[in-house]
């Protein structure tokens, strides 16, 4: 288990260094960020005032390695529009957006995996087809509609919820939903997949011919073997939750960090921007990182493979 941690260990930290490498040359795609930042108006001596306040004057490598330098230390260097440190401004904002993100996770896996397993047990059955019925509309439907239509019945049709906002647990309920609701049929067709491999295997088939009940097989024996993708999956998603937030908070004006993102790309807040990114990347590569050493855990033979 060890050597396998290392293993991972070593992958992340690889992972971690070429994220950040991309995210630092976001701020030369749209070309000069000294003239980005000075603005139209601007002459040759207020470019090379910005050029010598903000390090754009050295090279691009010392650039790099100063920045990625202060990155790990928490210093992201002060926001250009908000004029206050970007670390401050993560701190601030980061909670509704793990708010956010954990509930989504708890709906997604508290419908999902019940769903799957009920399709897996009724096999081919009313069940089963509408539980892939709802997993194909789950996929095909665009989050930023969806939306939209939950602000439009339940703030406005039937106003019991509110459409914007981060003040109380009601606000974050249809954003909840909507996030949730993305992820919610990858889950369930790997439960249901999983499942259906498990109950039909050798093991299995020796359980129930032990006379164990049908409620021990299934959760003892077969769903414990066949969580284990989901596991993976369920740390993939919640990194995708994260950074797909940014679209569902800008819609519920959740002001949260994948709100501060769209502001700082809206005005054109490099150190801000870069600082997001790279910490959403982080927490994306953290989690993978955790539910491989988890799978691991549950499943020995992963270890050595």
């Amino acid at each position: 288990m060890l050597v396998y941690t290392a293993k991972r260990l070593l992958l992340a930290i690889l992972v971690s260094l070429t994220v950040s490498a991309l995210v630092f040359s976001l701020l030369y795609l749209s070309g000069d960020p000294a003239t980005a930042l000075a603005g139209e108006r601007a002459n040759e001596a207020d470019i090379q005032a910005i050029k010598a306040a903000y390090g754009f004057d050295q090279p691009v490598y010392v650039q790099y390695f100063k920045w990625l330098g202060g990155a790990v230390q928490g210093e992201f260097g002060q926001s250009v529009y908000f004029r206050m440190p970007v670390i401050d401004l993560i701190v601030e904002r980061l909670p509704v957006t793990m708010m956010l993100g954990v509930s989504a996770m708890i709906f997604a896996l508290v419908l999902a995996i019940p769903l799957g397993v009920l399709a897996a047990m009724y096999q081919n059955s009313l069940i089963d087809r509408a539980a892939l019925l709802l997993a194909v509309v789950g996929q095909a439907m665009p989050s930023f509609w969806f939306a939209l239509m939950l602000i439009v019945v339940f703030a406005y049709w039937v106003p019991i919820l509110p459409a914007s906002g981060s003040d109380s647990w009601e606000h974050f309920v249809l954003p909840t939903i909507v996030l949730g609701y993305y992820a919610t049929p990858a889950f369930m067709r790997l439960t249901r997949t999983g499942l259906l491999d498990v109950l039909s295997s050798d093991y299995v088939r020796t359980a129930r011919a032990k006379g164990l009940s049908p409620a021990m097989v299934l959760f003892k024996h077969a769903l414990r073997n066949a969580i284990i993708p989901v596991v993976s999956l369920a740390a993939v998603q919640f990194g995708f939750m994260l950074t797909g937030s940014i679209i569902i908070e800008t819609v519920f004006a959740l002001h949260g960090a994948g709100f501060l993102a769209w502001e700082s790309i809206s005005r054109s807040d490099f150190p801000t921007v870069q600082a997001v990114l790279l910490l959403f990347s982080w927490f994306y590569i953290i989690l993978t990182f955790l539910a491989d050493l988890l799978n691991a855990w549950l499943n020995p033979r992963i270890r050595v493979a």
